[in-house]
């Protein structure tokens, strides 16, 4: 009797077992399938240490969020040389990037400059661990960016016009840009254009744009979307020898991580994304009331019907 009671009881046990196992699935919960919800593995979404960039990320995780996938946010890491370690450890899942500075970072000799042939370079360029999903048309480069003042007194209106004055001015921009393949490395080789001085300011931040406005430096680096140009009335020069390549924005996402609701949500952002709403964006982040990126970002994804 005891011994058919031991068995009764195994048996209860191993049927138990079946059902959990039944019931977990034991598959990646992101990659659909039945019983499966896309909130079952956590993505961590990274930003950049800018506003655009935090606010493009808060953009992919609210979207994500919207569709039940589950999200951690890691903003305002710091430049790429700082971030993209941790895409390759797993420590960061999901960041905003731009292909033209992404390639030249993974592949300093790239030549390529125009929109497609950028992206096809970068596809074939990244880790295997790594993908980029669809490019949006929205596109933010980095510029050489002077005063109306210095403009007119140098009769600038390109890098090429400025080159024989370089050596007169000092330059400001964030710390990773004196050594980047297209930063002063690319003007000197470019446009024989070396500055006087460099001074390491931040990414396109406040203390670039008052260096800039307060005559402490005369050329500097700031992104073709930034709200502080307009704003400054400074001026983009132009890049007649394309040193600087196309930057148009595209997720960075662990392979691992892009299911199809993945994909589907991030591609849906990149149809919609334009330059023109970029430094819309770029706008309402610096206007008077300060929203957050957050807030930013929110309110974009509601105009578009991405909420």
């Amino acid at each position: 009797m005891r011994r058919s009671m031991i068995f009764r009881g195994l048996a209860l046990l191993a049927a138990g077992a079946l059902a959990l196992t039944a019931c977990g699935g034991g598959g990646n919960p992101l990659e659909g399938g039945a019983g499966t919800t896309p909130s079952a593995e956590k993505i961590i979404v990274g930003s950049a240490n800018f506003t655009e960039s935090q606010i493009l990320a808060e953009i992919y995780a609210q979207a994500l969020q919207a569709k039940g996938v589950q999200v951690e946010m890691r903003p305002s890491i710091g430049s790429r040389e700082t971030y993209f370690p941790g895409l390759q450890d797993g420590s960061i899942d999901l960041i905003p990037e731009y292909t033209g500075v992404l390639l030249q970072y993974l592949h300093k000799e790239a030549s390529e400059t125009q929109p497609d042939e950028v992206y096809t370079a970068l596809q074939a360029a990244l880790p295997q661990n790594l993908i980029v999903l669809d490019k949006s048309s929205a596109e933010d480069k980095d510029a050489v960016v002077v005063t109306r003042d210095t403009a007119t007194r140098l009769n600038a209106t390109s890098i090429a016009d400025l080159a024989p004055h370089c050596g007169e001015l000092v330059f400001g921009g964030p710390p990773e840009f004196q050594n980047r393949p297209d930063g002063i490395p690319g003007l000197v080789k470019t446009y024989d254009c070396t500055f006087k001085e460099y001074r390491s300011l931040d990414a396109g931040g406040p203390l670039t744009v008052a260096a800039l406005r307060n005559g402490d430096v005369q050329a500097a680096d700031l992104f073709t979307t930034d709200a502080s140009i307009p704003a400054n009335d400074f001026v983009v020069l132009d890049d007649p020898k394309n040193n600087f390549a196309a930057q148009n924005v595209v997720p960075l996402i662990n392979k691992a991580k892009a299911s199809d609701t993945v994909k589907q949500v991030l591609n849906a952002i990149s149809a919609k994304l334009t330059t023109e709403e970029l430094s819309k964006l770029n706008a309402e982040a610096a206007s008077d009331a300060k929203p957050s990126p957050a807030t930013v970002a929110k309110n974009w994804l509601t105009a578009n019907g991405l909420a």
